[in-house]
């Protein structure tokens, strides 16, 4: 006997996405091009079809229900499917479409946004998306393509590599040694003054890298921030603990106690369904060849020195 179910239209699939992801009625129709009547009874035809609600309205626009998690993510594996298959019939080298990647700010701002100049003239029909926040991305919840981080997060759905580790290590001001003196030893920074996280507003353990080299600083000046940290040690406010794609060096910061450092790894996240797709295959490819890279000029370079 057939049901509801039986006569789904992957239309009103594609609409449904749609919606999910402008988070409105309004949204979808506006890109969509059709009216906000037309999105509204096509979203109600689909419920009627999968046999419940799949979204409720609030104040900040549409929230999921568990009818319409299940169905969003059953939607989106034929999507990537259909995708897949458009992929397989044509010109399987051809790179274009949007790319979301998404990573913690200091690693976003301070080494992949001038680097990835280099991937927009590789591949000039990608649109790459480089999202900054300071936890988690929900990969699995589509909130970005790629995720990279320095912890490997956790997820079933996920496919996980460590592509990289970095360094960590202390800095300061030349204005601020010559006024406080250089330590000499890890002993001797008791009595030095720092710059670090505002601790109540840690997401990421994995960020506390001055409590990992100093067990109890002396701090003076905190943000959640770490450029702003960056800037204030540059100014003169105390060490900071920075890693070493900070380029410290370029806002007047010099190392301090060259042999204490920290080290972290670097994972790159995607999920299952989207890893295979040649635009995220490309996108992947290129940060482990850019990290690759930059660990072989960091080998040759010298340790740091005053």
């Amino acid at each position: 006997m057939a049901t509801a179910i039986d006569h789904l239209d992957w239309d009103d699939l594609k609409l449904f996405l749609i919606v999910v992801r402008c988070k409105s009625v309004t949204g979808a129709a506006r890109e969509l091009k059709v009216s906000h009547s037309t999105v509204s009874r096509r979203l109600a035809r689909l419920e009627y079809t999968v046999g419940g609600a799949l979204v409720e309205r609030t104040k900040d626009g549409l929230l999921l229900t568990p009818a319409g998690l299940v169905t969003m993510r059953r939607a989106e594996e034929i999507e990537n499917g259909v995708n897949a298959l458009r992929s397989d019939v044509s010109n399987r080298d051809e790179i274009r479409g949007t790319v979301r990647l998404a990573t913690m700010e200091g690693i976003a701002t301070l080494y992949l946004s001038e680097r990835l100049v280099e991937l927009s003239d590789r591949y000039p029909d990608l649109d790459l998306e480089l999202v900054t926040s300071p936890q988690s991305i929900r990969v699995a919840r589509r909130e970005a393509d790629l995720f990279l981080s320095f912890f490997k997060p956790h997820g079933t759905s996920l496919d996980s590599q460590l592509i990289g580790r970095f360094k960590t290590g202390l800095f300061a001001s030349r204005t601020y040694l010559d006024r406080n003196g250089v330590p000499s030893d890890a002993a001797n920074l008791s009595d030095h003054r720092f710059v670090g996280y505002i601790g109540e507003l840690v997401q990421l353990e994995s960020v506390l890298w001055l409590e990992e080299l100093v067990p109890a600083p002396k701090i003076v000046f905190s943000s959640n921030s770490m450029i702003s940290q960056m800037f204030a040690a540059s100014a003169g406010a105390g060490i900071v603990a920075l890693p070493e794609f900070a380029r410290s060096l370029d806002v007047g910061l010099v190392p301090v106690l060259d042999g204490l450092r920290g080290e972290r790894e670097i994972w790159l996240s995607a999920h299952h369904d989207l890893a295979y797709l040649p635009r995220v295959r490309a996108v992947k490819q290129f940060v482990k060849e850019l990290l690759r890279r930059d660990e072989q000029r960091l080998l040759r370079n010298a340790p740091w020195s005053l």
